[in-house]
Formats: C-alpha cells, structure tokens, sequence
C-alpha cells in the first residue's frame, strides 16, 4: 500500500508509522507537489491496518487530509482503510426508486447520533424497517465526517474524508449502506466543502487549500479559484467520488453551496456534476446531487450543458418558511416576509404568499427581501422546470436546531395545522422531506449540541448561541448550553413514543400520505404548472390543487365551508371535517385537512 500526501510548499515530507510513530521514514517528491512511501513490511499494523501520520518539515505529527479512518479522533493518527473489505450484497441495486433516482421520492433526514441512543450506524440499521413502513425512498444522513469531540451536527468537520469514530468508522458506513439497499432504501450523504471545523482543522498548513481572496461566515475560503485551487478542486471532488464509488451512496447534499466561492471560468460545481454523471454512466446506477443554496437561482438545477451547476435538486426554504407561518403564524425575523401585506409581498397575506411558493418555488424571485436588505432571486420557468428539483419541508435540522431551543412545529400544540401542512408538502409538485421524529410529533426537541475539548472555544460557543438568542428576548438561562452532555441526550429521539397517543396517529397520518403520493400519479406529479392553488385569507382557508387530486386545509378557528367542484370522494383526511360529493362542498370545523378526489 503507498501513502501519498500533497505538500507543495515543503521540503521534506515524513511519515510516522505505528500508533505513537514508531517508524519514522521519509517520503519521496513526485512531481506537482505530492509525496509518497510504500508502506514497508515491517510496519506495525493492527488487524492488517496501519496508523500513520505525516510530519512537514520536521513538524509535529498530522492526520492525512484524506483519511478515512480517525479512531483515535480527528487529532490522532489516521489508519489505512480497505474498502474492499467488505463483500457487499447489493449487486443488484438500480438506484432509489427503481433506477429514477432521488428526485420525486420521499426523503428522510436524520443525525445518526440522536436517531438512538446507542448514536451509532450499526444501531440505525435496527431502526430501518420503520422507514421502510413510512414509506420513504431515500435515507439523509447529517454529516458524518470526522469531527472533534463524542458528538456534533457535523458541520464542524474536520476530516472530510473520514467517518467519524464515534458512529463506527467507515465500514460501519458500508455496513449501513448496504443494509439500506437491501430494504430498498438510497441514502443520501450531507457534505460539507464551504468550510472546515474551527477546532482540529490542520488543512491549510498542507498547502493553500484556503484563500483570503474570498471571505466566507467562516473566515477566508476554501480556495477554488487562485494559485493552487486545481488540487483544492481535486480534492473535493475526489471526495465526492469516492462516497459514490466505495460507499455505494446514491446522493450527496452540499451544504451552502453558495459558500462556494469560485471566480473560475468553470464553477466547480459544474465541474462536479459532469464527474458525477460520468461515474454514474459508469457504475450503471443514477447518483444524485442535492444543493442547500441561498441564492434563489434555478440556475443551480439546470444541466451543465445550457449553462447550469447540474445540481439533480435543491432545498426551497422559501417553501418551508411559508408553511410554517400558516402552521404557528410566527412573524419574527426572515418570517416576516412570509406573512405578507409587506413589501415583500403587498399583494396578500399569509395564505396568497403559500399559494406562490407552492407553484412557482420562490417567493424572493426578484423581490425585496427584507432580512436580506436587497433584491433577491431569480423566477423558476414552471414550464421547464420540474417541481421534483426542489426538496419540501416542514422541519429540518436547521429549521428546528437553529431555534433557541431546539422546539418543533408539534411542541407548539395545534395538530390540525401540523397535519395540514403535511399534507401540502407531502402531496406537493416537490420532493418531500420528512426530519425524524417529525413523522410522530416526537415530544424531543432537535439542539444544537457541541464536543470541543479546547475550553476557550466551548466558552466561546456557550456564550455566543446565548447572546444571539438574548437579542430576540430569550434569558440565558433558557437557552441550552451546547457543550453540556444533558443537551445532546435531550434530543435523542424516544422510540417509545411511536405507540402512544397523538404519537400513533400522527405516525399513521404520514404513512397514509406518503402512501397516496405513491400511490396517485396526481400526488407524485412533478409539473409545476399544473399545480394551482385558492384560498380565502379571511376565512381561513387553501385548497392546493394537484390534477384529480386536492388539499383542502381548514387553518381558521371556526367553521369552514369549502366548495370543490366535481368533488367524487374524500381519500384521507384529518380533523373534525366532512365531504358531501352531492354538493361538491367541505366542511372543516377549526384547524384540519381533507384530501379529496374530483373528476
């Protein structure tokens, strides 16, 4: 086995074989700034891997920036991994959906550290024919790239290669894969490339893998366009590779892609795409990209070859922020803009601005946006475009997370307008995404949670999450603190739960939806333009209309009357509401939803 590091800039490049370095050997120069060793036999190993770590110029001992395997974390030695180790049992695996790909199935996110108590994958795979029972297409795993500490979101990675120690390493990422695959499951990976960690992080003394050209929320960014960006490029696009082609996953999500900075004539997520699409026509299966982008730019979706990034989706968190104003009429900060009557969108309230979203993706489409203090976005062709290219949500790990207190849509009481909403995103043109526990209403809250053994930095976030929140009105006191173990605990989810009231019946709800979405080629349609919607903002309520497939919503306090002409009978519902086909009229008492079927 050779070990090869890119160094460019030093002059001499040891490894240090052994858990404390025992064998300290040097590394011969390749051309273009590389270095490399063939590990010699006499190296000590353990199970048949080797620990090794990389000295620069005579420096202290560092991890490979492309380990794979951190046991002893992210600042100790890295060990040598065999992907073909593992004798995989999925030969016969077309892709999510039967070869489709992800885009138009029910996805579902969840943190492998709080999906159960153990927090590991071996212990996720225990839990997978409960989503098999929901119904969903493709599992989303937060990031689970090495990260300092027992536990984190993941965004602080620091050994984007890696899979963290604490869920069990890499083959336990195989293991989990392939267990996936085998219930008909794709799984979808979170990448972050936009940034690294602020604890652990030695990329930069290997070379110039950041940029002070560009300036991110994280300080100076990665480089992808100045001196040296053509190995900072391969090296993330090397890693995108290697999820797909020795981990077997079926799509990637990139974390805040418009953190990306790159000048170059060619973005290197264009660059991306096209490597995906080769490794894809290669491997006989489809391999999805799903961007987290703020810009509001259907760009991002469009193929590489009209001038696009090629991203297969995005995330539309203007579709989200509109649910949840409708489901909990929150109004504070970016939320405002979603409540309408404003000079984002003085056309309506709170209902009109959820009829836009729901059929053409954005409500910033070149429109004020007032958190942002600017025009924002670009309008989506609804005839070109497919719904399926934009992921729905209600919750999210951010959405939810990034509260004070880590609170849910259900912890605010009113399962009417909960069920609703579901309905709507669910049944929407979009591709759906369900945040675990959300399928129960679980009585967990989601926080943000944190590790950092460097006690300045664990004060430093501790002090700095409370002073954000104090600056909306929450006391300190209120606020968790993030590196407090009682924390992370607080949000593991309780399985328990799925067999107690309201938990079951909101359980069967989702089942029931994701079912009919199935089921209905209405409900799965990904035409946008098909899609419409009315409402009456005074009474209360909105009626999405999808092909022979309608989403009545009551979100009013009283008695609402709703008529839906050619109504045949009413397929699902929720909530004290009735249909009468003679009439074509619904009746929803207070907050409820009932999906009918006209024709």
């Amino acid at each position: 086995m050779t070990l090869r590091v890119w160094a460019p800039d030093s002059s001499t490049v040891e490894a240090l074989l052994g858990p404390h370095g025992e064998l300290r050997l040097p590394m011969e120069r390749e051309t273009g700034g590389w270095w490399a060793l063939e590990i010699p036999p006499e190296a000590p190993r353990s199970d048949g891997e080797v620990d090794y770590a990389f000295s620069l110029d005579g420096g202290e001992a560092l991890a490979d920036p492309r380990s794979a395997w951190q046991p002893a974390g992210v600042a100790g030695p890295s060990r040598t991994f065999d992907v073909a180790r593992h004798a995989w049992q999925d030969s016969g695996w077309a892709g999510p959906r039967d070869g489709r790909g992800i885009p138009g199935g029910v996805i579902y996110e969840l943190h492998v550290g709080t999906f159960t108590p153990e927090g590991t994958l071996d212990a996720a795979i225990g839990r997978l024919d409960h989503l098999v029972a929901l119904g969903v297409d493709a599992v989303e795993l937060m990031p689970v790239a090495g990260v300092p500490g027992r536990w984190n979101w993941g965004y602080d990675g620091v050994a984007l290669w890696a899979v963290h120690a604490q869920y069990g390493g890499p083959a336990a990422l195989q293991r989990f894969v392939d267990a996936c695959h085998a219930r008909g499951l794709g799984v979808i990976l979170d990448v972050v490339h936009n940034h690294l960690g602020p604890s652990g992080n030695r990329l930069g003394e290997f070379g110039p893998y950041f940029t002070d050209a560009h300036v991110t929320p994280w300080g100076p960014a990665v480089n992808l366009d100045q001196p040296g960006s053509a190995e900072v490029r391969a090296f993330v696009i090397g890693s995108v590779l290697r999820w797909f082609r020795d981990f077997h996953v079926d799509g990637l999500r990139l974390d805040a892609v418009h953190e990306l900075r790159d000048d170059s004539e060619r973005h290197v997520l264009a660059e991306m795409a096209d490597a995906v699409a080769e490794l894809s026509e290669e491997l006989g299966r489809p391999l999805d990209l799903i961007a987290e982008s703020d810009v509001n730019d259907p760009r991002t979706v469009m193929p590489t070859t009209f001038g696009g990034l090629g991203m297969s989706a995005q995330w539309a968190d203007d579709v989200h922020h509109a649910l949840h104003v409708v489901a909990t009429g929150e109004t504070q900060g970016y939320y405002g803009d979603f409540a309408g009557r404003n000079d984002t969108w003085p056309e309506g309230g709170s209902l009109s601005v959820l009829a836009k979203v729901l059929t053409e993706v954005f409500l910033h489409d070149d429109r004020w946006s007032s958190f942002r203090g600017a025009r924002w976005g670009h309008p989506v062709d609804r005839s070109a475009t497919s719904g399926h290219r934009f992921v729905a949500y209600a919750q999210t790990h951010d959405q939810v997370g990034n509260r004070a207190t880590g609170d849910r849509i259900g912890h605010h009481g009113d399962t009417g307008r909960l069920a609703a909403v579901t309905a709507l995103y669910v049944l929407s043109p979009f591709t759906p995404m369900v945040f675990m526990g959300e399928e129960w209403g679980a009585s967990t809250p989601f926080q943000f949670f944190t590790d950092f053994d460097d006690p300045e930095l664990a004060e430093a976030v501790r002090t700095g999450r409370r002073a954000e929140f104090a600056s909306h009105g929450w006391a300190a006191e209120d606020v968790p603190d993030p590196q407090d173990p009682v924390t992370r605990d607080a949000s593991t989810l309780r399985w328990e739960e799925i067999e107690q009231e309201p938990h079951r019946s909101l359980l069967a709800w989702h089942r029931v939806l994701i079912a009919l979405r199935r089921s209905h080629p209405d409900a799965a349609d990904g035409d946008l333009a098909a899609t419409s919607c009315v409402f009456d903002e005074d009474a209360g309520w909105f009626v999405m209309r999808r092909g022979s497939v309608h989403v009545v919503c009551g979100f009013g306090e009283g008695r609402q009357e709703v008529d839906v002409a050619g109504v045949r009978h009413e397929l699902t519902g929720w909530g004290e509401r009735s249909v009468d086909a003679a009439t074509g009229r619904v009746l929803i008492d207070g907050a409820g939803v009932a999906v009918v079927e006209v024709g």
